[in-house]
């Protein structure tokens, strides 16, 4: 089929939020917080990306992910390469990228035993509009107050290092095993590319455009390519699929991409090259 728009999975998280806004409808009184929207069921390694909204009422766990090499080695499809757009964010939101100054492996470990690595990374604050990329192994940690839409290889593996006395399990070996332990560099996005088009990631694992409404986009996607859309505000239609904001669909083959004039959205696919 050329073109479908995605169900949603809703997915309950001790970090996530009752209010969720965008559409999605608030958590009712008594029910556990939703932290992140999927728009694909969970456990299909199938897509090569998959596509979140996250809500955060608290910080995530310190974590990092492995690279495709690593994620091989311990028997899983691929690493996990992610980005995040930021959609809302409190006045003293933050999201800490890698360690203020180069680590040793033993010293990530120590840090993540007694807690003191979240004063070892580095905290940047965080404004609605701002735009991240995190190469797998980087450490990081979403802060709370965000509202943001997450780009990523289809993978679910995590590696927690510290969870703020939360409950949950801990992968010590293999967190420290991928991680990077100098401090994080940031990717120079390509930028506009027209008026209405701009490049914000360009490889090594997947694109990732951001394009506004006023003008239809025609797409023309390499055999056995899909594309996700995911608009942010307004509306538009591909191949007789409607979609909105706070939907996702995808798109395969040859198709135009018809929009609202107030339309704002995300266009990613796998592949190192803007199509």
């Amino acid at each position: 089929m050329p073109a479908t728009l995605l169900h949603t999975h809703r997915v309950e998280k001790p970090w996530g939020r009752r209010d969720l806004g965008l559409g999605f409808g608030d958590v009712p009184e008594g029910g556990e917080p939703v932290g992140e929207i999927w728009f694909q069921a969970p456990g299909d390694t199938t897509p090569d990306l998959l596509i979140k909204y996250l809500f955060t009422g608290e910080k995530l766990s310190v974590q990092v992910h492995p690279d495709d090499e690593e994620a091989h080695k311990r028997g899983l499809p691929r690493g996990k390469d992610e980005c995040w757009t930021i959609l809302s964010a409190a006045a003293d939101s933050t999201i800490a990228l890698g360690p203020k100054a180069p680590m040793t492996a033993d010293a990530l470990r120590a840090a993540a035993l007694d807690g003191s690595i979240e004063d070892k990374l580095d905290w940047v604050p965080i404004e609605a509009g701002d735009f991240y990329y995190a190469p797998s192994g980087t450490i990081h940690a979403i802060g709370a107050g965000l509202t943001l839409i997450e780009v990523q290889q289809n993978s679910e593996t995590t590696y927690r290092l510290y969870d703020y006395g939360r409950p949950r399990e801990l992968h010590l070996d293999d967190g420290v095993a991928v991680a990077h332990l100098d401090p994080y560099a940031p990717i120079t996005s390509p930028g506009p590319v027209d008026a209405h088009r701009t490049i914000l990631v360009e490889g090594p694992k997947f694109v990732l455009e951001r394009w506004k409404g006023g003008a239809d986009h025609a797409v023309s996607l390499p055999d056995g390519v899909t594309a996700w859309i995911v608009p942010i505000h307004g509306s538009g239609s591909v191949g007789g699929v409607a979609f909105e904001a706070g939907e996702c669909a995808t798109v395969t083959g040859r198709e135009t991409i018809a929009t609202s004039a107030d339309a704002d959205y995300l266009f990613a696919y796998p592949g190192t090259r803007r199509i």
